[in-house]
């Protein structure tokens, strides 16, 4: 018998403390979260405002209410980062947002509305607004890119995935308003590349085999610019004294 009693006694015990942690949850996520509640890692660059400036974020809102997943979008298109990850916690009460910043590599520019917006680009050709960059990865940059738009990132990748593995060295890349791509190579100079993002990886082959073909025979010549709108008839064109 005072088996049994323990049994229900414990069984009791567990049940209130249930009861108890339920309710206790039910009213945490139903209270208020304000901006002070956010607690920021990954990254000392943004600040609470920045936030909620620069995402949907309205305060004071019950923490249940929070759409993490709109706001982790938001916030890493609006403030150019790498990653983002933003957690309803209980203990303690708040939002948790972990941030991963983009690493520059070259320097960028692109025109919005007809306003020349200044910043960087990162390894996968995403651009990074300049009051967005870390400045512990700023450093003097050998690479400028300029009319940067978002269809331009995966081209823009492949050239400097090229910079690691070819000799030719690469110092400005340029997109016209409709597309067409040039780039300036350090001793090659100018480089017609044109309209075909397909052709890149082929172009980018040959620009490194006139490169090494140059430096070869040490072609004393100028160049003035070579086009390879048509990889397979490289044209060059040179000084006239």
């Amino acid at each position: 018998m005072k088996n049994q009693k323990k049994i229900k006694n414990r069984s009791f015990f567990f049940l209130i403390s249930f009861l108890f942690l339920t309710s206790l949850l039910s009213i945490k996520t139903l209270k208020k979260v304000n901006i002070n509640d956010i607690r920021i890692s990954g990254s000392a660059l943004f600040s609470q405002n920045d936030l909620v400036n620069y995402s949907s974020l309205k305060f004071p809102t019950r923490l249940i209410f929070v759409n993490t997943n709109l706001i982790e979008k938001e916030l890493k298109q609006n403030l150019s980062l790498k990653n983002v990850s933003v957690n309803r916690e209980l203990f303690p009460f708040g939002l948790k947002v972990h941030i991963n910043t983009r690493i520059p590599i070259a320097y960028g520019e692109r025109i919005i509305k007809e306003e020349k917006i200044l910043g960087f680009i990162d390894k996968k050709g995403f651009f990074i607004n300049k009051r967005n960059a870390d400045k512990k990865y700023l450093e003097k940059f050998t690479i400028q890119v300029f009319g940067w738009q978002e269809k331009f990132k995966n081209i823009l990748s492949d050239i400097f995935i090229a910079l690691e593995n070819y000799e030719f060295e690469i110092v400005k890349i340029t997109f016209s308003p409709d597309g067409f791509l040039t780039v300036e190579e350090k001793d090659l100079k100018t480089i017609f590349l044109g309209f075909k993002p397909d052709l890149i990886h082929y172009q980018l082959q040959v620009i490194n085999n006139l490169k090494n073909e140059f430096e070869k025979n040490s072609f004393s010549i100028k160049i003035d610019n070579i086009d390879l709108t048509n990889p397979n008839k490289p044209k060059i064109k040179v000084f006239k004294p």
